[in-house]
């Protein structure tokens, strides 16, 4: 059986992509060495990371996004902050925070969880916590380009008008190459 690396998640709209591009270039303008940027046409919000899966497992994992997304109307959610986790001082990981309509975000992650425990993927123990990350922190990098690196990330003004209307999620494949993560989508189902 064919096995492929995959997910659940909320696509970008085109201008988000492209607000994220120049985020970055700003926060690379200070000193990039630090960290790996991801490609902002490859992020997204993830719902759910699924992992290997028998291809033939695409129809049953269809059909429990279905059953998730039946009673979530389509909402929308603006990009809000920037930050880091653990913390600004510490970063290892540079992301977007979102807010707007989390009550449904959180509600469609909800069932998109227990629908897919029923078919044997663990529940993640952690929190969801939505957030879109921009670069991942090398483990080399020392503490003080980590804290550069989050006086920057704070420093960052966040457009308040900069929405995403979610009226689907998607089944992605995730490809891993030399040059990074490649994504392809396998399915849509409608909020």
């Amino acid at each position: 059986m064919e096995q492929i690396r995959s997910f659940i998640a909320i696509e970008l709209p085109g201008n988000i992509k492209e607000s994220i591009r120049k985020w970055q270039d700003i926060l690379k303008s200070g000193d990039p060495s630090g960290a790996k940027w991801v490609n902002p046409d490859s992020i997204h919000l993830t719902l759910k990371f699924l992992g290997n899966i028998d291809t033939q497992m695409i129809e049953a994992i269809t059909q429990s996004m279905k059953e998730a997304a039946q009673p979530v109307v389509p909402f929308q959610l603006v990009i809000k902050e920037t930050g880091a986790f653990p913390n600004l001082r510490r970063a290892q990981v540079i992301w977007l925070g979102l807010g707007g309509e989390l009550e449904k975000l959180h509600l469609l992650q909800r069932r998109l969880e227990c629908g897919l425990s029923a078919l044997g993927f663990p529940e993640e123990k952690r929190a969801f916590s939505p957030h879109l990350t921009l670069a991942r922190i090398h483990n080399y990098t020392s503490n003080e380009k980590r804290m550069i690196l989050g006086n920057a990330v704070a420093g960052v003004k966040i457009e308040s008008n900069l929405f995403i209307n979610v009226n689907s999620i998607n089944l992605m494949r995730s490809q891993l190459t030399r040059s990074g993560a490649i994504y392809s989508r396998l399915c849509s189902v409608e909020l």
